[in-house]
């Protein structure tokens, strides 16, 4: 618990003092350049799904999920989503309105301790809506964990984009 504590906390309050922190591993530097090398493939395979839904494609995306009870996702849209069940829904739902358009990350910014790993970056891309290209520019942090060897995503959040924009809970 005190290491899971220690890692939000190097998270979420060093980048805010403008200090750029990697979290230190006490695994032998061969298992901190895996689970290196694993976290960038996680990260690559969540933005290719990401972008795969756009087309309709919902399956990907839900392939990097983790299925816990404890994960969240809190998108564009403004949700916050507590669960697999319910966030496999918000993934069909998303796949369904074929946004169309290309997201990348910039400015990727990792921090892996143990099974647990957190990216941050800006999605910058676009998505069309009603045949309109809009631009798509939001702060995004996404937390995998290591499970049975694979690293899922457990938590996404972003900014809101006003075109998606539906507050509230599920």
């Amino acid at each position: 618990m005190a290491r899971l504590l220690t890692f939000l906390v190097m998270t979420l309050f060093a980048p805010a003092a403008g200090g750029l922190v990697m979290a230190q591993s006490a695994l032998p530097e061969a298992a901190t350049t895996t689970n290196q090398q694993a976290v960038a493939a996680a990260t690559a395979q969540f933005y290719a799904a990401l972008n795969t839904m756009f087309t309709g494609d919902g399956q990907p995306m839900k392939d990097a999920w983790s299925r816990a009870k404890d994960i969240t996702y809190m998108g564009p849209n403004g949700l916050y989503l507590i669960g697999w069940e319910t966030i496999e829904q918000e993934w069909n739902t998303q796949a369904a309105n074929k946004l169309g358009g290309h997201v990348t990350p910039q400015q990727l910014h990792t921090v892996i301790g143990g099974d647990l790993a957190v990216i941050t970056c800006i999605e910058s891309g676009e998505n069309i809506v009603n045949g309109k290209k809009e631009t798509v520019q939001i702060r995004s942090s996404t937390l995998f964990r290591k499970e049975d060897g694979a690293w899922k995503v457990i938590g996404h959040q972003t900014d809101p984009l006003g075109y998606m924009d539906e507050p509230k809970s599920r």
